[in-house]
């Protein structure tokens, strides 16, 4: 009798994942390199600095008979040291409040408690039902308008925590409108990575990378404003067809199962015919008027996750101030308090996720160039292996070593800073411009955000949207195989035309 196979859940994955870099702490010598500060102007004319490796000075920790050193991680390490069985606390507790994991699950569990309040009001639910009966079937525009948008927002300011709440608001309702949460997920963070990857002003990839490589920053707009158009148009033309066909057929989804409990809210709410009052529409605009503020603050003012999480929170007390007042869902104080706790509680597991995910990078040692690790010698490894290829393959092979140390250092700034000193005269050895190799980074930090368990915003939005991490590889993988090849086909073709 033939079994169904059944996909490991997320945690379980990961769990095997730190197993296989224990085991590569037992084989692969440690190294680090030399570090120098770089200093670079922004194209706004504001100079920055960053602490990058030196070229050329990669060297192994050695041991006592001047041999190589691995460092083999314990099983158990005491006194806050990093062990196999370690990961999930050091990893949930690691970072600070700019970033990952303590701040990324501090900002998850604060917008959902948020957003917890915002949903008790039955706001929400209520424009919905109100917007579908009034469009009448032409919804389905908002789809491509709303992918549009975001990708322009990963372009532009490096939208990528920002998703987070949208996906709480976005995917109830693309369910509600008959798609199913993959639709959502491809409209609010899909989007937003390819804006980011294929990006010709981000501040936090492609800026810094270009500084770091020594080339004028935000140089080369025209190749990668065309490669944005044609990104973003193909994950358009992707997105409609997936939905159209789970509109069709609704069971073909992979998260038809874990959709249940979106469709049995919005059903439940259609049958009791939720009246749009004032009191919701104030909500709403509170909402509105919430996001327009995240965005100047961000676009303006350089705002990031601790200033974000305080703006939900007000958004999320205003919004039960006035479900009180005006009575929404029969609201008391006290609904308040027991709705951002509810709010929270149901994306502690995947705040749990990020945490575990940052487990995986500590155990290989962390990502300082300056301190010996595994990936600093895996990256000097590539390095030396590029010598001697035709300049199209080592540009190639660039994008595919990107992609896969993505895995491992998913912060686009910090990828730029650790990968871009020892690239960028590499590609000068090897016969690639400069810009290609800014191209290969780009690329393959954006696009394998899609897919990497050790994204936290990819994490968190699997959270939101209920779906394994398994079930969404089982689904992404093919849309990733075919981004990988036409990048591909953009960073070889940024080398024929010897793009500067």
């Amino acid at each position: 009798m033939k079994k169904n196979f059944k996909m490991p859940d997320t945690y379980i994955i990961i769990f095997f994942v730190v197993l296989f870099s224990a085991f590569l702490t037992y084989v692969v010598p440690v190294g680090s390199f030399d570090m120098h500060k770089v200093s670079y102007v922004t194209d706004s004319g504001v100079a920055k600095t960053r602490v990058v490796p030196v070229p050329g000075s990669f060297h192994f920790e050695l041991n006592t008979k001047g041999e190589p050193l691995t460092k083999g991680v314990p099983f158990f390490a005491p006194g806050g040291n990093i062990g196999i069985s370690n990961y999930v606390f050091e990893g949930i507790v690691s970072g600070d409040k700019w970033g990952t994991a303590v701040g990324i699950i501090a900002f998850i569990l604060i917008t959902g408690g948020s957003f917890g309040i915002i949903l008790r009001t039955k706001a929400v639910e209520a424009g919905i039902l109100h917007m579908i009966k009034k469009t009448k079937g032409s919804e389905v525009l908002l789809l491509p308008l709303v992918f549009v948008l975001f990708s322009l927002g990963g372009a532009v300011f490096g939208m990528g925590e920002e998703a987070i709440p949208f996906a709480m608001i976005l995917i109830p309702i693309v369910v509600g409108m008959g798609y199913d949460s993959i639709t959502g997920i491809l409209i609010c963070y899909i989007s937003t990575q390819i804006g980011f990857a294929t990006s010709w002003m981000n501040p936090f990839s492609v800026a810094i990378a270009q500084g770091v490589a020594g080339i004028p920053v935000l140089s080369g707009a025209m190749f990668r404003i065309v490669m944005w158009v044609f990104f973003t148009g193909f994950g358009v033309v992707y997105t409609m067809r997936y939905a159209k066909r789970v509109k069709e057929n609704p069971q073909s989804s992979i998260a038809y199962e874990s959709d249940a409990e979106f469709r049995e809210d919005f059903n439940e709410d259609e049958q009791e015919e939720i009246p749009f009052k004032f009191g919701h529409k104030l909500v709403l605009l509170v909402l509105v008027l919430g996001m327009a503020w995240i965005i100047y603050g961000v676009v303006g003012f350089g705002y990031y996750i601790p200033e974000i999480a305080t703006q939900f929170v007000i958004m999320g007390v205003v919004s039960g101030i006035i479900g009180v007042i005006f009575k929404l869902n029969n609201m008391c104080a006290n609904d308040i308090a027991i709705s951002f706790r509810k709010g929270a509680e149901e994306l502690v597991g995947a705040a749990i996720i990020v945490g575990m995910a940052k487990g995986i990078v500590l155990v290989l040692g962390g990502t300082d160039a300056g301190n010996p690790t595994v990936l600093n010698t895996v990256l000097n490894y590539v390095a030396e292996g590029l010598h001697g290829m035709p300049a199209a393959i080592s540009a190639w092979v660039m994008y595919i070593f990107q992609s896969c140390f993505n895995f491992f250092v998913v912060s686009g700034s910090g990828q730029a800073a650790l990968t871009m000193p020892i690239m960028a005269p590499l590609s000068d050895l090897v016969g690639v411009p400069r810009q290609v190799a800014v191209l290969a980074f780009q690329l393959g930090d954006g696009f394998t955000n899609l897919i990497v368990p050790t994204s936290g915003i990819l994490m968190a939005i699997l959270g939101i949207a209920k779906i394994d991490w398994g079930k969404w590889a089982k689904y992404q993988i093919k849309f990733q195989l075919l981004l990988f090849l036409f990048g591909s086909l953009f960073v070889i073709g940024g080398v024929l035309i010897n793009y500067q």
